[in-house]
């Protein structure tokens, strides 16, 4: 039992998913917070050091995993239900080392936010991994099994990934700097853009992951949207989003024509846009769990694609120069 417990750990943390936060963050302070505050000033560093930087990706990280742990923590009969053979907790870990790497690991992740926080004169880190551990308590408590509001909640903690990089560049001190207000705008447009992507994109997973879970759910008396609504008022709900982001991204595509963008533009329309597309076809004929769980998958890939646009705009500021 003791040569499954690391496995069946980094199964329960998800740690294809850290990755996943890790990559998300990594390519945004490298393609766009560090050249945001190099453009047109190569001598100006920018303002959040790797060092810094890796523990503010590590403290994320850190209270992600413990998210998914207490998630399966209080979901373990729905999930003897929906997914048995990926059951982690009582089965291979005991539920009380599950609650105590819990505790461990958002301490930690609450700690380094405040450390940071103190360090850069920044009022925002310490709270905001506070307020995220509380949330993610809360939704896996109550809110997930309330009609939409832990599907709203799990999608604001996903584009919060994004939005928290944004956020620490905020320094008291600095805002007399017209450098410094310059670098932070540039950041901004994008943070708007990545995180509305995210927000919208891990919304409609929620959606489709809900459906897939149907037979569990209903179980035990969870009030989610294909339970609530039915399954066809769900899917219609994925298809309205899933619409406004195709013609949000169609019309970024015509904005960047401008700047003559060609890879970008090809990239986004076959890698996002056009699997997308595919989403809505299969969507319309889905009905069973197996499906249900293909395009769940199908969809974190698109999330993937996506923050892998980032790489573009890198290529693409280091040409303009």
């Amino acid at each position: 039992m003791k040569s499954k417990a690391v496995p069946a750990f980094f199964r329960l943390v998800r740690w294809p998913n850290l990755l996943f936060i890790s990559l998300t963050q990594s390519l945004f302070y490298f393609c766009i917070v560090i050249p945001s505050f190099y453009q047109g000033h190569p001598e100006h560093e920018n303002i959040l050091k790797i060092n810094e930087f890796i523990l503010l990706s590590l403290s994320s990280v850190l209270i992600a995993a413990a998210g998914y742990i207490i998630n399966d923590y209080f979901d373990l009969n729905i999930d003897r239900v929906n997914k048995p053979e990926r059951v982690v907790v009582e089965k291979i870990i005991k539920r009380r080392w599950a609650i105590i790497w819990h505790w461990i690991l958002s301490g930690i992740g609450i700690g380094i936010g405040f450390y940071l926080s103190w360090k850069l004169r920044n009022i925002f880190i310490g709270p905001s991994n506070l307020c995220c551990v509380l949330l993610l308590w809360s939704y896996s408590t109550t809110f997930k099994k309330k009609l939409l509001i832990g599907n709203i909640l799990i999608s604001l903690l996903t584009a919060w990934v994004i939005g928290v990089l944004y956020l620490a560049e905020f320094r008291l001190h600095r805002f007399v700097d017209p450098e410094f207000h310059g670098a932070l705008s540039r950041i901004y447009k994008f943070t708007v853009v990545y995180a509305s992507f995210a927000f919208i994109i891990s919304l409609v997973r929620e959606v489709i992951k809900d459906m897939e879970d149907m037979e569990g759910d209903a179980r035990y008396e969870c009030r989610t949207m294909p339970l609530v609504w039915g399954l066809n008022a769900a899917k219609f709900f994925c298809v309205c989003w899933l619409t406004v982001l195709v013609a949000a991204l169609i019309f970024i595509q015509f904005y960047v024509l401008q700047y003559r963008w060609w890879l970008t533009i090809i990239y986004t329309c076959f890698g996002v846009i056009y699997p997308i597309l595919r989403v809505l076809k299969k969507l319309s004929r889905a009905d069973q769990p197996a499906q249900f769980h293909q395009l769940s998958q199908i969809v974190k890939a698109i999330m993937l694609m996506g923050i892998l646009s980032m790489i573009f705009l890198k290529l693409y500021t280091s040409w303009i120069g």
